[in-house]
This record gives structure tokens, C-alpha cells and sequence, in this order.
């Protein structure tokens, strides 16, 4: 089949055919097919693609929701098409439409499964995932709002958590360049990867908590004995001084200072 065959755009739709010229169409299809299965007709090939590229063009028309151009998914669906044709046995009477869409929508997830997912998801995630987006977006118009999870749920006969493991699976779908600018607007953005990162201020945590372990070991019995009763039983300075005998001023002393102490001893490291 030729290149321009497969991109031309204005062939007429099957939907717009009376009865009588469709059943005049299946008779000259029906002839067509016998004469290049039977007699190896490369024109009467030719011709067939010709006349159902309107059938693969409606159904690549059915995933342009994903990122994919429609060119490239008419491509594919076209290159499902060829299969259908050079596959198909005219002998055993069934319709060809029946059998060429089956493999022209196969063709098409095959080419998501295995070129347009950024990540590895199994191949029964990927196809729930695409039933998701395309549930979501049928409802979408009947609804004419957003879905609901559980309503796309019960479009699909299965449970909320399917779906929702299925829409979390479509950011799989496409990996984002950390040297992609963060607006489109702006030449001088930063990148992605510029954003990524800080500092780990766990290390000066590690210096700071040993400096600290060692005052804590330092300090009067009686402080530290404060500092367990105020901060890991959260008791009040007149509760504290009333368990170890002191009074409330007194406590409030005995705090400051062990504080002071240890805050310190964290400066310092």
C-alpha cells in the first residue's frame, strides 16, 4: 500500500451509504478479496486498503486522547489494516469488517505496549489504563462533567481500586526530560533538575546531636530529671515541682539553665 494511500484524507465514510450501495460495496470488496488472495491481485490490494483506510482512520481516531499525533496513529491503524487484508480468508463467508477491526484496534495496542510507555506496566495495566482514559472521557460527554471514580468503575464493570491503580499507571505513560524547562514562556527558566535537591542538613544534625549527647550526660541529675518531666511527659513546671519538691520558680530556673546548656553545646558543634 502506498504512502499516499494511506494518508489520503478524503475518502467518503461507510456511514453515508444507502443499504443498496452497501450491499453493492461488500459484493465488489467480497471480488476484491478473492482476486488477490486467489490470483495474487497486487491492484486489487491496493484498492481494498483504499477503501477501508476510512474504517482504520475511526478507530486510531479513538485514542487521540494520549500523546500520540494522529498522523503516527493512523499509520499504525493502517499498518493493521495491510495485516487484515493479507490475513483475512474470503472462503469462510465472514464479513471483513468483522475481522479487520479487531486487528487494526490489536495493532494499535500493541504499538502502546511496546513503543509508547515511558515505564514498564504490565500488559493487562496498560490496556485497563487506556479503558480508563477512554471510559472517563465517554462519560465526560454524557455527563458533561468529569466522572466520578466510582462511575467509571461501574461503566467498566470493575472495582474502585482497579481504576484508580489504572489513572495512577497513565502518569507511566510519558517521562518528563530533567533538562525540560519549567514554563514555556520564560527562555531563561530553570530546568527541572535545577529544582531538584537541597541541602541535607542531617549532617550538621549528627554533629549537633553528639555535642549534645555529651552536655546531656553533663548536666546535674536534677536537670536532667526536669528536662524528661517537662519534654517526654509534658508536665507542667508546677506539676514537676510538685513530684520532685520544688517550687514552680525554682523549676522554671533549673529549665533555663539546662537550655542554655545544651543549646549551647549545639552552636558550638
Amino acid at each position: 500500500m502506498s504512502a499516499v494511500a494511506l494518508a489520503t484524507p478524503s475518502l467518503p465514510r461507510f456511514s453515508r451509504r444507502t443499504p443498496c450501495d452497501r450491499a453493492e460495496a461488500q459484493e465488489t470488496e467480497r471480488q476484491l478479496l478473492i482476486r488477490y488472495h486467489r490470483e495474487g491481485d497486487l491492484a486489487a490490494r491496493e484498492e481494498l486498503a483504499e477503501r477501508f483506510l476510512p474504517l482504520a482512520r475511526d478507530l486510531a481516531l479513538r485514542y487521540t486522547y494520549t500523546d500520540e499525533t494522529f498522523d503516527d496513529l493512523l499509520q499504525v491503524a493502517s499498518l493493521g489494516l495491510v495485516k487484515a487484508i493479507d490475513r483475512f480468508d474470503p472462503e469462510r463467508g465472514t464479513k471483513f469488517t468483522s475481522y479487520a477491526a479487531p486487528t487494526i484496534l490489536g495493532e494499535l495496542k500493541r504499538h502502546f505496549r511496546d513503543k509508547g510507555w515511558a515505564l514498564h506496566v504490565p500488559r493487562d495495566l496498560q490496556e485497563r489504563t487506556l479503558a480508563v482514559n477512554h471510559a472517563t472521557e465517554r462519560l465526560s460527554k454524557h455527563l458533561g462533567r468529569s466522572p466520578k471514580v466510582r462511575e467509571v468503575a461501574g461503566e467498566l464493570s470493575c472495582s474502585v481500586e482497579a481504576v484508580l491503580e489504572a489513572q495512577e499507571a497513565a502518569a507511566s505513560y510519558e517521562a518528563v526530560s530533567l533538562d525540560a524547562p519549567t514554563s514555556r514562556e520564560d527562555d531563561e527558566a530553570a530546568s527541572l533538575v535545577d529544582l531538584m535537591g537541597e541541602e541535607d542538613s542531617s549532617y550538621e544534625l549528627v554533629e549537633s546531636r553528639d555535642a549534645i549527647a555529651s552536655t546531656w550526660k553533663a548536666l546535674p541529675e536534677v536537670e536532667r530529671q526536669v528536662l524528661e518531666l517537662r519534654f517526654m511527659h509534658d508536665l507542667t513546671q508546677r506539676e514537676i515541682g510538685e513530684q520532685i519538691g520544688y517550687s514552680q520558680m525554682h523549676v522554671s530556673r533549673l529549665l533555663r539553665r539546662a537550655l542554655d546548656r545544651l543549646e549551647t553545646a549545639a552552636a558550638a558543634a
